[in-house]
């Protein structure tokens, strides 16, 4: 696609971003790392307010293989964006059947955010809502978008939507109708931006390695 079309509207579709079997190999080492116990989550109590029960969230410095992930997509979102772009964070969620995400913008390190479906457990589309108007930065949380103008996004295992986070709300407000549903959302800001602090997660530019040989 071009650049221009995803800096003008603020979010594009990428169909096929990473192929089906790739998603699925990357959620067989997950699930073998995890182990062949079911996720506890009927003990976790406490839960982000953009949801209304805990769903199993891994972070990209908990399992470092997602760190690649984020790493080795960069030069391509740089090529979409047309942007000098430094990854921040990454992150994994598993929704559960009848859950929903609500309509939010995110913090400032998802300048330019990717969601990525990597399966659907019966194979039924859940599509991510996005606003088609630009908007200021917020900590607004809201069960849908009111009046707010939004697209719904309808995504296919490997397909993504890349969109812009901090401008543009967007959410799951259809609840989910897969027994579950995997997901990777991925973030990256413009070097030279405002928000150019947040690079690497706030964690500052990695520095040189010095390798010493015995």
């Amino acid at each position: 696609m071009d650049a221009r079309d995803y800096n003008q509207q603020g979010y594009a579709h990428l169909k096929g971003l990473i192929s089906p079997e790739v998603a699925r190999a990357f959620l067989q080492d997950l699930k073998q790392d995890l182990g062949p116990g079911a996720i506890a989550l009927s003990r976790v109590t406490e839960h982000v307010n953009l949801l209304d029960r805990p769903a199993f969230e891994i972070y990209g410095h908990h399992y470092k293989p997602m760190r690649f992930f984020l790493w080795g997509l960069t030069p391509i979102m740089r090529e979409i964006t047309g942007r000098d772009l430094l990854p921040t964070y990454d992150y994994f969620r598993i929704y559960r059947e009848g859950d929903v995400c609500r309509v939010h913008s995110d913090r400032h390190a998802c300048e330019h955010s990717l969601s990525l479906t990597l399966d659907y457990s019966d194979g039924e589309i859940w599509p991510l809502e996005v606003e088609r108007g630009r908007s200021e930065p917020s900590a607004k949380v809201d069960a849908d978008f009111g009046p707010e103008d939004h697209v719904a996004i309808p995504m296919e295992v490997g397909d993504a939507v890349l969109y812009q986070g901090v401008h543009h709300r967007h959410g799951r407000t259809t609840p989910n109708p897969n027994a579950w549903s995997a997901h990777l959302f991925l973030h990256w800001i413009d070097r030279e931006g405002p928000y150019r602090d947040q690079a690497f997660d706030g964690q500052g530019e990695p520095m040189p390695v010095n390798f010493s040989f015995g």
